[in-house]
């Protein structure tokens, strides 16, 4: 009789590395880049990522947009490709524009508004993150697990490349 399977260390379901193809990024602000470069070393430093059903990691992904639709290509840290998955931008679209207009007066905000507007925008900005980070947790339910922060970087970064898109 054997036991419960013991579960894997939690550094095997875990990105090590994160590209994103650079003919997908438009030119973009000091603002947006500095979001993108923020969350790709936050990513990094902390996250729970990998395919449903392989928790033999660690992983780099490599974000790109291929013919209007996004495309995450998942693969070990060694090279070896496990899985590529290809979605549509169309459920993002309206939230990557809501959050692009918020930020915007967001960091407008931030050089000339009070603090208590500062707040209220932020709050703002925040909510429609998060929304744009369930629909990405929603839509790779049964193909990648990730945690809600991990869902939050990984947004900020397909925020970017739709914003090219």
């Amino acid at each position: 009789m054997t036991g419960p399977k013991p579960s894997l260390p939690t550094t095997t379901r875990r990105l090590v590395a994160v590209t994103i193809d650079e003919a997908s990024i438009g030119r973009s602000s000091a603002d947006v880049e500095h979001e993108r470069a923020v969350a790709i070393y936050d990513l990094l430093e902390d996250n729970s990522f990998c395919p449903v059903g392989m928790e033999n990691g660690p992983f780099a992904l490599h974000i790109a947009l291929a013919e209007g639709k996004l495309v995450l290509d998942v693969r070990h840290e060694s090279g070896q490709q496990v899985v590529t998955h290809i979605l549509s931008l169309t459920p993002f679209r309206r939230i990557v524009k809501d959050y692009f207009m918020i930020c915007d007066s967001y960091y407008e905000a931030i050089r000339h508004a009070s603090p208590a507007q500062i707040e209220t925008i932020d709050m703002a900005r925040r909510g429609l993150h998060n929304e744009g980070s369930e629909t990405l947790r929603e839509r790779l339910k049964d193909k990648l697990e990730f945690d809600f922060d991990t869902a939050r970087r990984l947004f900020t970064l397909i925020s970017v490349l739709h914003w090219k898109g």
